[in-house]
């Protein structure tokens, strides 16, 4: 039996509760004090109806108690069981060890990663186990700080998280008392990295939308989402359109269906029609049976085509025929293989301009173009900039265990004036280097080693040193050894240049550029 006792705070009046347990030979089973709601529970074995009456009136009648009231558990049972509950449900190994380094709780998942039973390993010194961390000269230390480090447990490697076990005295001073180790098998990191990059890459709430123009495709993008026509999404290099796509599909009605990407302009067309159409038994030497191609093992889902203006005209046609129909066949066979598929594609390239000079075909570009999303360089959306910076710098901290650098005010303003010619994923590169290498809290502009860019000239030489006239002899010989082995005659390179045959031998000589020297 429990009872929660509302009272002041009254020096002796825990005394006088526990007088009255006693009259009735009562043993105490547990008693606990909290300051902070003036309350006393007390636990105790059960009484009959009587005695209980008589016993709660008495309680009652003490100087300074205001309720007393029966209940299901004490506040320490009630901490015990949440705590239990964690370590069973918990799927990362946690082991608790004391200063000797002996263990003390060792929950399910740490059983199971060690491949050990209980009573084997609890009341053991840990330190004997692992390979790799010396817990007792840990312990032993005069600042027992916090580590994430890497060893081995009986062969199994693991990542762990090392922390103090810190318990205030009297005085308000901290004495150590242990450690808790969390426990990260290698299946387990890699459980977790597949989860944050599908995170990353299926979703909306994934895409940095500060500024209104990536508001805005976000929000046509979501509309898209939902119906089964193609999308078109175009954008220069690095600015995420197949982010854009995966998260396209995440959202619509095919989310549960297979996303599979066909990167057009690294398939050779020697392959490509089997690659997305499949093929026939004994369609090619050796090969006796059939294989499904992209579009149909996609069949429900969705066929991503990356970078669709490097497709080939034979692929091209192929390619309208499916659109128009759903319907293919196999190469070697001469049945019809129809399937339902959404098709999302991507381009940098300038598709209308592609299609009036006739290396895009204009029907298959109506096809697709039923949809459309821009996206805007970053250059263009420079809102978003360091809102896009924080996200990536969180990312690589927590993946190297490590508190988050800060953003100098001067690093903001140069990640929003840099012109980003990479867009997000030089801005992501950029980022990745300079957190992995950076020593202290803080994160400025220096940090970044980005070479100086402009728009009318790209990049140019951080460090230039001489003069112009030196350097424009060097850009001048760099260019005439680019030229050499296209127009190895002095006279074609005069024309090439539009400069006399005696200008151009003279300068070839005065840079050493002969035959010998440039690999024609």
């Amino acid at each position: 039996m429990r009872l929660e006792i509302l009272c002041q705070n009254r020096l002796g009046l825990a005394q006088e509760v526990l007088n009255i347990l006693v009259s009735y030979k009562l043993d105490l089973r547990g008693i606990e004090v909290d300051p902070s709601l003036n309350k006393i529970y007390v636990s105790f074995p059960s009484v009959n109806f009587e005695q209980f009456q008589e016993l709660m009136a008495k309680m009652r009648r003490i100087n300074g108690v205001e309720d007393v009231k029966t209940t299901a558990f004490m506040p320490s049972e009630r901490e015990h069981n949440e705590l239990l509950t964690l370590l069973r449900t918990l799927p990362d190994g946690l082991i608790a060890i004391d200063i000797k380094a002996n263990v003390t709780v060792i929950n399910d998942a740490a059983l199971e990663a060690l491949s050990v039973v209980r009573e084997d390993i609890a009341g053991q010194s840990l330190q004997g186990m692992v390979k790799g961390f010396n817990f007792l000269r840990w312990l032993e230390g005069d600042d027992v700080l916090a580590q994430t480090r890497r060893f081995e447990i009986h062969n199994k490697r693991f990542i762990a998280d090392i922390l103090p076990v810190l318990v205030p005295d009297e005085n308000g001073h901290e004495i150590l008392a242990g450690a808790v180790i969390n426990l990260k098998s290698e299946s387990r990191l890699g459980q977790h990295m597949i989860a944050f990059k599908k995170g990353d890459q299926e979703s909306f709430n994934s895409i940095q939308a500060s500024s209104n123009v990536m508001r805005k495709v976000v929000r046509e993008a979501r509309r898209m989402a939902q119906l089964d026509a193609p999308i078109l999404i175009m954008g220069e290099t690095g600015t995420g359109k197949e982010l854009l796509a995966r998260a396209c599909h995440a959202a619509g009605s095919r989310h549960t269906k297979p996303f599979l990407t066909v990167p057009c302009a690294s398939m050779p067309d020697n392959v490509a029609e089997s690659e997305l159409f499949g093929y026939g038994p004994n369609a090619f030497p050796g090969t006796t049976e059939g294989k499904k191609g992209i579009f149909e093992q996609a069949n429900g889902g969705t066929v991503f085509l990356d970078e669709v203006g490097e497709m080939s005209h034979q692929l091209q046609t192929k390619l309208l025929r499916f659109l128009q129909d759903g319907s293919f066949r196999r190469v070697g066979e001469e049945k019809e293989v129809r399937v339902d598929v959404r098709v999302l594609c991507t381009t940098q390239k300038d598709l209308p301009t592609m299609v009036q000079e006739h290396k895009f075909r204009e029907d298959l570009f109506y096809r697709l173009n039923v949809l459309t999303l821009n996206l805007p360089p970053l250059r263009e959306r420079k809102q978003d900039v360091v809102p896009l910076a924080e996200f990536f710098i969180a990312r690589y901290a927590a993946r190297l265990g490590r508190k988050p650098p800060k953003l100098t005010e001067g690093c903001c303003q140069f990640l929003q004036q840099y012109p980003w010619p990479g867009n997000v994923r030089q801005l992501e590169n950029a980022l990745y280097r300079a957190v992995t290498l950076l020593d202290g809290s803080e994160l400025d502009k220096h940090h970044l080693q980005l070479p100086s860019y402009t728009s009318d000239f790209g990049y140019l030489e951080q460090d230039f040193d001489g003069t112009l006239d030196e350097a424009v002899k060097h850009f001048e010989a760099n260019l005439l050894r680019k030229l050499f082995p296209a127009y190895p005659s002095s006279r074609q390179l005069a024309k090439k240049l539009g400069l006399s045959h005696t200008a151009v031998a003279n300068k070839l000589r005065d840079y050493g550029i002969n035959r010998k020297s440039v690999k024609i």
